[in-house]
């Protein structure tokens, strides 16, 4: 029996024209997708939860395939990124570290050259419990006018039993990033960060 069991898929996508400034000329997209996923581990403390990790590889490069396509299906286009898990109550927060390596290295793998660490947040909630998964740029995390985040929830879930396993892009910073920093042309792209 599989251990990654997939109740449903959400993805949303929104683009910013402005935010309160003049009107974007390339109006960036963002998107986040979450599959809720049955928590074979709810209910229980389980030592050895690693197995779960290795089976979900197939469902972060889905979840990145599928936010790319939303996104308008060229990962060259992608320019911020960012993973979380919200873990439903019957679960612990541990639970959602089993999507670091398949949600990270998934994207990695999909958009190429990402060089930067995919910053995460996790989360236990019920059903309706929000989370704000965190953006930066792809390949030099310290660039400012990328620091963002989108929210991301539904009213049915998680479940006691489930873990929803999400993935964030965006095709650009901010609408109005204005406040200095390392700029996107300036990056070196040797180690990440710069």
């Amino acid at each position: 029996m599989s251990l990654v069991d997939v109740r449903k898929i959400v993805c949303i996508t929104e683009d910013t024209f402005h935010d309160g400034g003049p009107k974007a000329a390339k109006p960036p997209r963002k998107g986040v997708i979450g599959a809720f996923v049955k928590n074979p581990y709810a209910g229980r403390y389980v030592e050895d939860i690693t197995p779960m990790m290795d089976a979900l590889k197939p469902l972060g490069l889905d979840l990145t395939r599928r936010l790319v396509a939303a996104l308008g299906n060229d990962p060259k286009v992608i320019e911020a990124y960012g993973k979380g898990a919200l873990i439903g109550a019957g679960g612990e927060l541990e639970h959602g570290a089993l999507w670091h390596v398949p949600g990270g290295y998934s994207m990695r793998e999909i958009l190429g050259n990402a060089r930067a660490i995919v910053p995460s947040a996790t989360k236990v909630g019920g059903p309706g419990a929000r989370i704000d998964i965190p953006l930066h740029h792809v390949n030099a995390a310290y660039v400012r006018s990328h620091f963002d985040a989108i929210e991301f929830g539904v009213a049915d879930g998680p479940r006691d039993n489930e873990i929803a396993f999400i993935l964030a892009m965006s095709t650009g910073g901010r609408v109005h990033a204005r406040v200095g920093g390392l700029q996107v042309h300036e990056i070196k792209g040797e180690d990440g960060q710069r």
